[in-house]
């Protein structure tokens, strides 16, 4: 067996080697074989090689001659060479054919070895490996095609590995020599490299099937081509990704540009507003101007009908005086041309052509001199128009924007005006003075240098100031303001109005209310008279620098300054800088300081022009929501709140991050207990803070209800039923609302989300919690009232009874929340015994506990407490949550008659377990109930209990006395409670006398003095009565046990 499969394994070597055609290998091989004595492997080499078409005699017999040769033996044998080249080429191809029949031969012979070598062959011929191979031989006919490269790779090493394995150690370094495209010492990792790797090729292929073979094939080439259509699919997709990416860059480049459009649109908008009020403005100043020269040219005509009659010394200050009134007038009507210019910039053409034309119409208005007016004004009124109107800036140049021929004809009418007093007197036309009307040389020629005394008055002021104010009383420094004002405002240079602005801010160290508003008023007139960008350079970086000072007077200042200066700045300062203060401000320690940022914050919501920055406004609201102080909570839902509501006009984003922050809140919180799946596990020890949050979030839940309403109400898409203001969500709308047809979003969100939210809220406080538990009550209850009573019973009171585990009716419900309402009911033992614990009493009070319910309320808990049990026995655990979710119901005072009415049916009930729930009931409601509840209803119905012929009843109503001395001090009930108490102790029972000592111990810090001597005198009894009989006890042991 061992020499068939080592000569299968040679022919299959030596059919490797000619088929690559590595000849020398070969004949290496065929040498070492021969040396071997393996004759029988050697036949399809000896006949490869002795084959005269692979080598002519001639050549062999040549080449065993050959000799040293020299070059000219070399080129004769080389052109004898060349002419039997063509002889030998022609004898090659005819060899071809039997060369392709010697392959099949020898192919045949690797497969099958020839009987006649060896003495085991006619065995191996029968053998039934040999009828394998003959099948496989004859099964073989599909083509496996051309030898690949990885192919040949593996190959190589295993025909070198099975050289060095066999001995053939010659053949093998020849082998490493003609194999020149591979290094043979490296076999690359692939699935063909094993251990002995021909043998198990050949294994391989002895236990494959002709069938396998194929088809593994196939799978191969399939996967070939799966694998260039996979190359191909992937190309496909790079590109239609990069064609993707090109699209959406495209689209948000458009979206980009479309938004840049938009708020291009806006501020043009507004510009044109702007400047249609500074149309207006500048239209009354235009008024105001041609009031003032028509005063001053009646006022050169009276000054001009004097002046012939004045003496001969007066001549030159006259002149000096109309010259004077001539500069004035060229000023005045310079102002008019700039003011012409600015309003011809206008974007609106027919605007700006009308006012160019009015403009001009006021122009010749001005310019025109009335003859037949006779009123004449004082020559202080020219005085007063240059301090009012200032000059303008530079030289008397023309202003930009002007054109040429006004400017000629404004020229024109100032020299006509300069030019007919000289006409006058060349016509001997020689007028009195006009009386009231004083001449004086010297208030002429002093007002020529009004100019530069006001700058040097505004210098000495600018710098006198900083040195007076420390030596003004602090009370009085508000009267500097005036003065402060008018430097920083006409003062040239920069930094002495920044220094100016310093000490305005700092005037007082810490100002009152009183001043804080003195110095507020003066920055507002300031930012006013100097315009925006004054305002922004120079107002507000000193509230930046005043943000944190260390007083809090100083902040308080600039808070409440900040949201009135935005008005005088740029509309991106606003939502930038001043947002920045005002956010730094929110974040003070003094609670003054945030009150008054919430409160300015407020005031500058509706200065934003766009609601860029609408969630980090909505996050400072948030944050100044659960602020720590009442005072600033209080501001922010009275006044920031609703700005922030009517400015981003997004509710439900309010909403949704109201509720996830009230969640967020209760779950941070560790639980009660680290028991998985207990009770406790769910309840969360709430901390100050915690408890505080959630309070006020609550708070501002209730506040936005109205708001939640009317948006509902807004977006109702059955108009035809809004036709009644009183009860929108009626009876007729929430049967087309079940409809499903239209959906209705600001709707459901009531008792979708929120319902849901606050039921999973209230499964989070402990039972002690009652704040907080009472706030969602009241918020349910405004619900109720808000939507009115078709909702109560339709929609609000179907699912807080799936929430606790009742049926309900989903009439009034679309078909695709029912699948949500649904999921609210308790799906396991700990999930019903939260819904009992913690949303129960939201049921009892919030919806059945709405005014138009108390009869249900009364049906439904009479069935909790008297009718379940009696038909249910329920579990003593199930029924003291009951019990606890009717104490809650007992924290609103309305329904106390109702629950006594209920107890004194319990009490009187021929149960025992009755009467014992009526005790443990009486027992959790004193709290929540007044003198007069306690003395007229709890005392006489524990009194009756006390009677009750079972102990068990008298011991729980004894429990139940002492939580009644606890908490009330009356001398009625005080009595009562020890008359009661000295008939259980009359009794002699050493288990009532117990009862009543643990009773009334608790009472002991809380009750009145007789009450308290009582139990005392009582104790000491007790222990004395004790001692006596533990002595006994001893003595009457000691007898028997001497």
């Amino acid at each position: 067996m061992m020499d068939v499969e080592r000569s299968s394994l040679c022919n299959c070597v030596v059919n490797f080697l000619l088929e690559e055609n590595y000849v020398l290998t070969a004949f290496e091989l065929l040498h070492e074989l021969l040396d071997d004595g393996r004759d029988h492997h050697a036949i399809r080499l000896k006949e490869f090689f002795s084959d005269p078409s692979n080598f002519p005699p001639d050549q062999i017999s040549r080449l065993n001659s050959l000799r040293v040769a020299d070059p000219q033996s070399l080129l004769e044998e080389k052109e004898a060479t060349q002419e039997k080249l063509a002889l030998s080429e022609y004898e090659l191809r005819l060899a071809q054919e039997d060369i392709s029949k010697l392959k099949s031969e020898l192919q045949k012979r690797v497969d099958l070895p020839p009987p006649q070598l060896t003495d085991s062959a006619p065995d191996a011929s029968g053998s039934p490996r040999s009828d394998l191979l003959r099948q496989k031989k004859d099964g073989s006919s599909f083509d496996l095609g051309a030898l690949k490269n990885n192919e040949r790779r593996d190959l190589n090493c295993a025909v070198k590995e099975y050289l060095r394995l066999a001995g053939y150690r010659l053949t093998a370094m020849t082998f490493y020599e003609e194999v020149t495209d591979q290094n043979l010492d490296v076999w690359q990792n692939t699935p063909a490299c094993v251990p002995d790797a021909l043998r198990h090729y050949y294994y391989q292929y002895l236990s494959s099937t002709s069938e396998a073979a194929e088809e593994k094939v196939a799978m191969i080439r399939e996967k070939e081509s799966l694998l260039t259509a996979s190359g191909r699919l992937n190309e496909e997709k790079d590109r239609l990704l990069k064609n993707k990416e090109l699209a959406d860059n495209q689209i948000s480049g458009l979206t980009k540009s479309l938004e840049a459009l938009q708020k291009d649109v806006k501020d043009k908008d507004n510009l044109i507003k702007r400047l249609k009020q500074s149309l207006e403005h500048q239209r009354k100043e235009l008024n105001d101007c041609r009031s003032e020269i028509t005063s001053l040219k009646m006022h050169i005509e009276g000054y001009r009908s004097g002046r012939n009659v004045a003496a001969s010394d007066t001549d030159t200050a006259e002149t000096q005086s109309v010259g004077k009134y001539k500069e004035e007038i060229k000023i005045l009507l310079l102002e008019i041309e700039k003011l012409k210019s600015k309003n011809t910039t206008s974007p609106e053409s027919e605007e700006s052509t009308e006012s160019g034309k009015e403009s001009e119409q006021l122009e010749e208005k001005v310019v025109e001199i009335d003859e037949e007016k006779t009123l004449i004004s004082h020559p202080t009124d020219a005085a007063r128009v240059n301090q009012d109107v200032p000059p303008p800036d530079g030289d008397m140049s023309k202003p930009e924007g002007i054109p040429q021929d006004s400017t000629v004809s404004l020229t024109d009418r100032v020299n006509s005006v300069d030019e007919s007093p000289r006409i006058s007197e060349q016509n001997g036309d020689v007028s009195l003075p006009a009386p009231g009307l004083p001449v004086k040389s010297d208030n002429l020629g002093c007002d020529g240098s009004l100019k530069d005394t006001g700058s040097e008055t505004i210098q000495i002021l600018a710098d006198a100031l900083p040195k007076i104010v420390p030596y003004v009383l602090i009370n009085h420094r508000e009267e500097l303001l005036p003065l402060m004002m008018c430097a920083i405002e006409r003062h040239p240079d920069g930094s002495t109005r920044d220094s100016l602005t310093h000490t305005l801010f700092n005037l007082i160290k810490r100002p009152d209310e009183q001043q804080r508003q003195i110095i507020m008023d003066a920055c507002i007139s300031l930012a006013k008279n100097v315009g925006q960008m004054r305002t922004e350079t120079e107002l507000l970086p000193q509230c930046w620098e005043q943000i944190s000072h260390m007083y809090e007077e100083r902040r308080l200042l600039v808070a409440q300054s900040c949201g009135q200066i935005a008005e005088f700045v740029r509309p991106e300062i606003r939502d930038s800088l001043i947002l920045s203060i005002v956010q730094q401000l929110i974040e003070d320690a003094a609670t003054v300081v945030r009150d008054a940022a919430a409160h300015n914050l407020a005031l500058l919501l509706p200065l934003f022009l766009n609601a860029d920055k609408y969630f980090k406004v909505e996050e400072l609201m948030f944050q100044l929501v659960c602020d720590p102080s009442g005072v600033v909570v209080e501001t922010t839902l009275r006044e920031l709140v609703p700005a922030v509501i009517k400015w981003g006009n997004n509710l439900e984003h309010v909403l949704k991050v109201l509720l996830s922050h009230a969640l967020s809140c209760a779950q941070r919180c560790p639980p009660i207990s680290g028991v998985e799946g207990s009770l406790e596990s769910h309840l969360r020890v709430l901390g100050e803070r915690e408890r505080w949050n959630l309070d006020v979030l609550l708070r501002m839940l209730i506040e936005l209800l109205p708001l939640i309403r009317q948006k509902a109400a807004d977006t109702c898409p059955f108009s035809p039923v809004l036709e009644s203001n009183d009860n929108i969500f009626s009876d007729a709308l929430l049967e087309l609302y079940a409809g499903g047809h239209v959906e209705w979003p600001a709707f459901e969100w009531m008792h979708v989300d929120s319902f849901p939210v606050l039921m999973q809220l209230s499964c989070m406080l402990h039972q002690k919690e009652d704040n907080l538990r009472n706030r969602i009550t009241k918020f349910l209850l405004a619900v109720g009232q808000s939507y009115g009573d078709s909702y109560l019973v339709h929609i609000m009171l179907p699912v807080f009874l799936v929430a606790v585990g009742d049926d309900a009716d989903f009439t009034f419900f679309p078909l695709a929340i029912h699948s949500r309402i649904k999921g609210l009911r308790p799906k396991s033992a700990v999930a019903a015994r939260l819904a009992t614990t913690c949303v129960l009493p939201l049921l009892l009070a919030g919806v059945l506990g709405s005014p138009s319910k108390r009869d249900q309320l009364s049906d439904y808990l009479r069935k909790l407490l008297v009718d379940n049990y009696l038909k249910e026995n329920p579990s003593t655990r199930r029924y003291t949550d009951v019990i606890d979710a009717v104490r809650c119901l007992c924290t609103f005072e309305q329904h106390h008659g109702m629950i006594f009415n209920i107890l004194w049916e319990m009490v009187v009930s021929s149960s025992v377990d009755m009467k014992i729930n009526a005790a443990n009931l009486l027992k959790v409601i004193v709290p929540y109930i007044d003198t007069k509840v306690a003395s007229t209803h709890v005392v006489p119905a524990l009194v009756t209990l006390g009677s009750d012929q079972n102990q068990n009843v008298k011991y729980v109503s004894i429990e139940s006395f002492g939580a009644v001395a606890q908490h009330f001090k009356n001398d009625l009930i005080v009595d009562k409670i020890r008359v009661q108490m000295d008939a259980f102790l009359d009794e002699g029972s050493h288990e009532a006398t117990i009862a009543v000592i643990r009773a009334l111990s608790v009472a002991v810090p809380h009750t009145t003095e007789r009450l308290r001597d009582y139990i005392l005198i009582f104790k000491n009894r007790h222990y004395l009565h004790q001692f006596v009989f533990c002595t006994n006890y001893h003595c009457r042991l000691v007898h028997l046990f001497p």
